[in-house]
């Protein structure tokens, strides 16, 4: 875990992304796909396996002997996992499979996010954010996003989502209606958003795709919050 001096240029109508930690790489993972949080820990998965570590210390707390090239999410008991065509549902504790539902786009899936009673999944290349039935997989609706989607999350009524097209990544709040951009954190050039979940308070955790890290980003004060 390092403390990360983040300065670059800032573009109008966005800000740089403050990057304030960095974990890993983790020993036998060499890319890290979907990222989630429990509450407690932050679960990152890295091909082969579900990792789960302390976002404090950095130490590795669990693995899960899980397949996942994609999203992961949390529920508040179950989490899920974007393994190939599918979406996994997975007992935290056991490591079981409990159940699992077609993944909307077929393999072509990336971030995914639970919110409210539904699965968030996006589509990379498709630039869209499928709202999902976690029992049966059915699309509820779909957003349109201008860039590749990677991670997905919401926190306090806000839907963020991670972009990664070239070597320009993002973390934006869209509305979660039309789509458009309201927001914008540019990450360094050459630094990828590959997973993309908040903790629930001031900090989205990132996952670094072939970096094999996890980065920590300052989430930016909703306006009047704290007043």
């Amino acid at each position: 875990m390092n403390d990360i001096p983040n300065k670059q240029h800032v573009e109008a109508g966005s800000q740089a992304a403050d990057i304030v930690r960095e974990y890993g790489p983790f020993a036998g993972a060499t890319t890290i796909h979907g990222v989630t949080h429990d509450g407690t820990q932050v679960w990152a998965a890295t091909g082969a396996s579900l990792l789960a570590f302390d976002p404090e210390s950095g130490a590795v707390t669990r693995s899960l002997d899980r397949t996942g090239d994609a999203g992961t999410a949390f529920d508040g008991t179950y989490l899920y996992q974007i393994a190939g065509t599918r979406i996994d549902k997975i007992d935290p504790a056991s490591g079981a499979v409990v159940a699992s539902i077609p993944a909307p786009g077929s393999g072509s899936d990336s971030g995914m996010a639970w919110a409210d009673g539904s699965l968030w999944v996006g589509q990379y290349r498709d630039r869209k954010i499928h709202q999902v039935d976690p029992d049966s997989g059915a699309i509820r609706r779909t957003i349109e996003s201008s860039r590749f989607v990677t991670g997905v999350t919401w926190v306090d009524g806000e839907l963020w989502h991670g972009t990664w097209e070239g070597e320009a990544s993002d973390i934006r709040r869209i509305d979660p209606h039309s789509g458009a951009v309201l927001e914008r954190l540019d990450m360094p050039p050459g630094t990828g958003v590959s997973g993309l979940e908040s903790d629930g308070g001031d900090l989205f955790y990132c996952g670094g795709g072939a970096s094999g890290k996890v980065r920590a980003v300052r989430r930016p004060m909703a306006k009047g919050a704290g007043t």
